[in-house]
């Protein structure tokens, strides 16, 4: 908020141009959510989603989505109003956010290569005569993001009742037959993009109580994607994912907000340079458009017992969503 704290003294009437000008600023560019108190100053512009201010030249440009390119035009302060999609700006973003999510899987098939490869002795997992923990885990995802041009943002490899309390980061050793979710939140190096995803595992033979889980969090996870499409809100899309959890008998937050057992989160957020941006795909989500990109992470959680969740990526278009992520979505039985 520096710029609006800085001209909003100098000020507070008036062409906020020429607030720039009087104050001896340098020409501005502002890239952010239209909540953001510089955005709004600077272009007079109030949106649901990101869009860019530029002041250069005595002049305010606007670079906006193509759905609120006309209401820009109409509504705000600029002096000129660009589409998105006149210079590939929304594409070039999901390709950023995309590339991440490649580096992710690579960290996340890295795991489940371990998980594969170890062995069971006295109900414990063992790696190369060693006991497998979370932390062991977690530094082989960390390596693998690093030989992506990535850095690890945010990791949690959950295992047994602490795969219960939904971001828990996890410690100590991981055990045969318990559910372990792992959640990876990479950024890019170079472009600074994030993405996540995750995955539940579990070694060995897992009780028909997970399984049964884990099937009703794949039904939730398909009617997200079945309702995200550009118009809908994603207040809406969690509804339906609230919807198939509370027909199987789960507790919701909707049903019971002091719950801790069931579907205890929202079904997802936004992604983009930060892990949770607009739009929420949770009570009093706003509207979805074309180039948003969002989680769909539905999970079921049982405290004293464990709990599995289930992540993706994906894109909103003009006719509906594309798949950001590219790894197999089944319940990984090793």
């Amino acid at each position: 908020m520096w710029l609006y704290q800085r001209l909003r003294s100098r000020s507070p009437h008036g062409p906020h141009a020429s607030a720039v000008d009087d104050a001896g600023t340098d020409d501005s560019l502002v890239d952010a959510d239209g909540e953001d108190s510089d955005q709004h100053y600077l272009s007079g512009f109030h949106a649901m989603g990101n869009f860019v201010t530029l002041y250069a030249d005595g002049a305010v440009r606007l670079l906006v989505p193509d759905l609120e390119y006309s209401r820009a035009s109409a509504d705000s302060d600029a002096d000129s109003v660009h589409r998105f999609s006149a210079f590939d700006y929304g594409e070039k973003v999901v390709e950023h956010v995309a590339a991440t999510q490649r580096a992710n899987e690579a960290a996340m098939a890295a795991a489940a290569e371990m998980f594969e490869r170890a062995t069971v002795a006295d109900g414990v997992l063992h790696l190369d005569d060693e006991v497998l923990t979370s932390e062991r885990v977690r530094r082989t995802i960390e390596e693998t993001l690093r030989d992506e041009g990535c850095e690890m943002d945010e990791c949690i490899v959950a295992s047994g009742l602490e795969s219960a309390q939904g971001h828990a980061v996890g410690t100590g050793p991981i055990e045969a037959g318990e559910p372990v979710i792992v959640d990876v939140v990479p950024r890019d190096r170079e472009t600074r993009y994030v993405a996540d995803m995750t995955r539940t595992f579990v070694k060995g033979d897992p009780d028909d109580e997970v399984r049964e889980w884990y099937d009703v969090t794949r039904k939730a996870f398909d009617a997200a994607l079945d309702a995200v499409e550009p118009g809908v809100t994603g207040a809406a899309v969690n509804h339906a994912v609230c919807d198939v959890f509370e027909r199987e008998g789960y507790p919701t937050l909707r049903t019971d907000e002091a719950t801790d057992d069931g579907f205890t989160s929202s079904t997802g957020h936004g992604v983009g340079l930060d892990v949770h941006e607009r739009p929420k795909l949770s009570w009093g989500g706003e509207e979805l458009r074309p180039g948003h990109v969002v989680t769909v992470e539905p999970g079921l959680y049982e405290q004293g017992t464990g709990g599995v969740r289930l992540e993706d990526l994906v894109v909103v278009t003009e006719t509906g969503y594309e798949t950001l992520t590219d790894y197999p979505r089944e319940l990984a039985v090793v």
